[in-house]
């Protein structure tokens, strides 16, 4: 029989082990483009849970992304066009406030959604690792189902008013984007916020109740100007909102319906603000997400 002698030296044999140290990123905002690109899977993946789970243990399913837009459509319409009177510049009454309605409910949704997403992710923040920023960012890619079933709603409409099919249709993502971008740059502040000050969650919802009216669905953005002048019609068109929803009517309607573009660029340019300062706010408050959500 063969007996194998093993030391204190042969026994404890010293394993490398290797180590991965996370440090938030330098610069002016901050973002990991790399490593949000490596976690897109996960992205997409968080994007389909909040589908499912909106319309989990629904009766009517995802009729209700029809009937949402329908119904506030046909109030609008009474509201502001048969008991207000207010001018359609000739164009159908129900097309007109459904192509306003469009984008505004995207970014009601979105915003609403993102700015309580990392609040309802909170376990799995909590226990491991992945960019933050992928969690507000699903939240507004999810709204998109809802818009693109919306959106045949308004082309049977546009049917049922014999609105002709224009090439100005094909510069509808233009607007969304607008529209997504505006979601995205608000949600992120308010996610981050949401985290530490939970009067965010009653807070947005009061406000979009409120954009709702102050933003031109059933109205031109042009009655604006006419009331208060042309200053207070370019402040009034900073809001980016109010671009893609004349974006909206113009892809639609066509000539007598564009929107007022200094004021859709200069809205682009704040959005674009709101977001380089959004972000650097979200990537230096993350480190505490886990401490304190």
């Amino acid at each position: 029989m063969m007996t194998v002698n093993l030391n204190r030296e042969t026994m404890l044999i010293p394993v490398a082990r290797a180590t991965r140290v996370i440090r938030p990123r330098k610069g002016l905002v901050g973002v990991n483009f790399a490593e949000l690109w490596r976690y897109r899977e996960l992205f997409l993946f968080l994007a389909w849970r909040d589908i499912l789970v909106r319309y989990k243990q629904t009766a009517l399913g995802v009729v209700w992304a029809l009937l949402q837009p329908f119904l506030t459509m046909v109030v609008f319409t009474l509201v502001f066009n048969r008991l207000a009177g207010l001018s359609t510049n000739g164009a159908p009454a129900a097309v007109l406030m459904l192509a306003g309605l469009l984008p505004w409910q995207f970014f009601s949704n979105a915003l609403t959604g993102s700015s309580n997403s990392l609040v309802a992710s909170a376990n799995m923040i909590s226990k491991v690792y992945f960019p933050r920023l992928i969690v507000p960012g699903s939240a507004v890619l999810s709204g998109f189902l809802d818009f693109i079933i919306s959106l045949g709603l308004l082309f049977v409409i546009m049917m049922w008013y014999h609105v002709a099919f224009e090439w100005r249709l094909l510069l509808l993502p233009v607007f969304l984007l607008a529209a997504f971008v505006a979601a995205f740059a608000a949600g992120v502040w308010l996610s981050a916020l949401n985290v530490e000050y939970r009067d965010v969650k009653y807070v947005v919802p009061f406000f979009t109740q409120i954009g709702l009216y102050a933003c031109p669905i059933g109205y031109f953005s042009s009655k604006v100007e006419d009331k208060f002048g042309a200053t207070a019609h370019f402040l009034y068109c900073l809001n980016p909102m109010v671009g893609a929803i004349d974006g909206f009517k113009w892809c639609v309607f066509g000539r007598g319906f564009e929107p007022y573009w200094p004021g859709f660029l200069g809205s682009m340019g704040l959005t674009l603000a709101v977001l380089v300062c959004g972000l650097t706010y979200f990537r230096t408050t993350e480190k505490r997400f886990a401490d304190v959500i």
